[in-house]
């Protein structure tokens, strides 16, 4: 049967970003219709950590983004239900350096935080046990960070979508923006029919570059992937994101060479949760042994108890990057009617909320309350678009689901050795 809906506000795309775009244009009183060719986090968002940090952002737009994000995250945490259906936990963020230099540098960049409005308070190093005991002896101190928290992504987006009361349609493929003769959206056709709109959000993750080109535009999002390794589940062993000053480097890197550096974070349902790892090979998903020996070993350095706990399995996503670093936000001049919501790399999770809000306020007709000047859609040249489609393999995104996972168990001692 042929489906043809209406509605004020289409938005493509069912994981956090898009959750959160539903859910604040609701509450503005638009009509809205969320459709995807999978699950509600079907993808990005079913295989991050659910991080909502401000600790690995320099001043600047996203850092702004960071704080709004994370002071609408405490609010619909504390609306009756809402904050324990998806595990939302205030329990902040601690960045160790394991050198004087090292630390030095990190003391630097948490000055520039503050001054920006960050809470960061330094951590000298005879102090680091009574935030987290079980940490490795010998670091030279830390940055604490009280404003980071977690939540369970998938859980999250589920009842950000619910929330909101949009009509959410599932298991449907976007395959045009619908168009009026002058270039206006009028809607998009999906493989069941058509939704008419006078506005579709892009909220389409590491493939918003396909969704725009439906609408003739170019926006170089590109996938960078990333594993992450599970344990079994363990008492309350780490207590906050603990990870290495390295980290925020990584996180800035242009380079599609694989980097890792530890990350390791506890969960309110006992399993811990360790990465990152970042590479550019388009949307390769194969299980890489390096890669996550790698990523145990590190692991083991900030944490030596891991070596003795059971690795149960690892899961592969691709974050949605982009050249400059900073996400498509608001609208697209080049096509009116046309929003974007996406390339928020590895911090869409925790930027959900602001970029939905904001995008809500422009919808509603009001000025956002963070100028969108730098998060501009149409702030790329041709060479960047062009390049998003440079040396990325041929896939069948049916067969892209990074939610699926590969399974393997193991000591820590195994992975942690070197490759061979």
């Amino acid at each position: 049967m042929t489906e043809r809906l209406t509605c004020d506000v289409v938005v493509v795309g069912a994981g956090m970003v898009g959750a959160a775009c539903a859910l604040y244009a609701a509450r503005a009183g638009l009509d809205v219709v969320v459709v995807d060719r999978g699950p509600v986090a079907g993808g990005t968002t079913g295989a991050g950590e659910g991080n909502l940090l401000v600790s690995d952002k320099k001043p600047g737009p996203e850092l702004e983004l960071a704080l709004l994000s994370g002071r609408l995250w405490a609010e619909l945490a504390a609306e009756p239900g809402l904050g324990a259906a998806f595990e939302y936990e205030a329990k902040g963020g601690l960045v160790v350096a394991s050198t004087p230099d090292g630390l030095t540098a990190l003391e630097g960049f948490a000055a520039g935080q503050r001054a920006a409005g960050v809470e960061a308070i330094t951590v000298e190093a005879h102090r680091l046990p009574a935030l987290e005991p079980h940490l490795a002896p010998g670091l030279a101190g830390g940055v604490y960070y009280p404003q980071d928290a977690q939540v369970m992504p998938t859980l999250a987006a589920a009842h950000l979508v619910r929330a909101s009361g949009a009509r959410l349609l599932t298991g449907r493929t976007v395959t045009e923006v619908l168009r009026t003769a002058d270039g206006t959206v009028r809607g998009v056709r999906t493989d069941r029919g058509e939704i008419h709109a006078p506005a579709v959000v892009n909220a389409a993750g590491t493939w918003g570059g396909e969704l725009a080109a439906l609408a003739g535009v170019g926006l170089p999002v590109l996938p960078r992937r990333g594993f992450v390794l599970v344990t079994e589940p363990l008492p309350r062993l780490v207590r906050h994101k603990v990870y290495a000053a390295d980290y925020v480097a990584d996180v800035a890197s242009d380079s599609a060479a694989l980097q890792t550096s530890p990350v390791v974070e506890g969960t309110a349902a006992g399993p811990v949760l360790i990465g990152a790892s970042r590479e550019r090979v388009g949307f390769d998903r194969s299980f890489s042994l390096p890669v996550v020996r790698a990523l145990a070993a590190g692991a083991t350095r900030l944490f030596p108890f891991l070596e003795r706990v059971r690795a149960m399995r690892t899961y592969v996503g691709f974050r949605p990057y982009m050249p400059d670093h900073l996400p498509a936000i608001g609208p697209d001049p080049r096509v009116p009617g046309l929003f974007h919501a996406c390339g928020h790399e590895g911090a869409g999770i925790g930027l959900a909320t602001g970029t939905g809000y904001l995008i809500a306020q422009v919808l509603g007709g009001k000025a956002p309350e963070l100028g969108l000047g730098p998060f501009r859609p149409d702030r790329f040249d041709k060479s960047d678009v062009d390049a998003s489609h440079i040396d990325e393999p041929d896939v069948d995104e049916s067969d892209v689901d990074e939610s699926d996972v590969d399974e393997f168990g193991g000591e820590f001692e195994d992975f942690g050795r070197e490759s061979e």
